[in-house]
């Protein structure tokens, strides 16, 4: 019974321990599947909807400059600025969830998404936050900024079943990732705190607020 009790509890520094050796792989090549695209393809398994899963990794190069510039805009501005998390915007984060009398949301910088993204699945809990937490400077030290940037416009949830830049691109527009231009880039990146729900032609506000940061940084 106690060698039992052991093993379930080396199982959450196994798993810790799985998830460094990923981004040690992924410093080099592509993921064949993320954590979220799993949680999705279940769970339109479960509904009986069909499974849709349209992913097509592009090199940066083949990327539009415009899509992760929106990204980092719209999503952490501080990007380059910090080591994985953004100490500034989780005291923004905290004061606002303290005055409203709520917990504590967003905050969550591009390098702690890509961990949710990679490995973890977009339901809220203690668990996924700790790993999160643990696995966020590992992957600042292994990948590297430019390589995380490249890795999330790559994995994130641009829409129903919709993951990467390169499916977003064709979905929404019909075009190629490196044929984005800066508004239809500032479009995608609008989309990304609801993926599901949102569509980049209806977020002409969103957009405005996202262009007046990249101009902010330079962009």
């Amino acid at each position: 019974m106690r060698r039992f009790l052991f093993i379930i509890a080396l199982l959450p520094v196994a798993y810790y321990l799985l998830c460094v050796v990923a981004l040690a792989y992924l410093r080099y090549l592509p993921p064949p599947v993320t954590g979220v695209q799993t949680q999705r393809v279940i769970e339109q398994v479960w509904s009986g909807e069909p499974v849709i899963r349209d992913y097509r990794w592009r090199p940066a190069s083949q990327i539009s400059p415009h899509l992760p510039r929106a990204v980092v805009a719209a999503e952490d501005a501080r990007f380059f600025l910090h080591r994985g998390f953004d100490w500034e915007e989780l005291h923004k984060a905290r004061e606002t969830a303290r005055d409203e009398g709520q917990s504590m949301r967003g905050a969550s910088t591009l390098t702690q998404q890509l961990i949710k993204n990679l490995f973890f699945t977009t339901h809220r809990n203690p668990v996924r936050k700790v790993y999160e937490w643990a696995l966020t400077p590992v992957a600042e030290f292994i990948l590297g900024k430019d390589r995380i940037l490249e890795l999330y416009v790559n994995v994130v949830e641009f829409g129903p079943g919709i993951y990467g830049a390169e499916a977003a691109a064709r979905h929404h527009y019909g075009i190629t990732a490196a044929d984005l231009s800066r508004q239809q880039a500032m479009g995608l990146a609008a989309v990304l705190p609801a993926p599901l729900t949102r569509r980049p032609q209806a977020m002409g506000w969103y957009t405005e607020i996202i262009e007046e940061r990249m101009q902010q940084l330079g962009w």
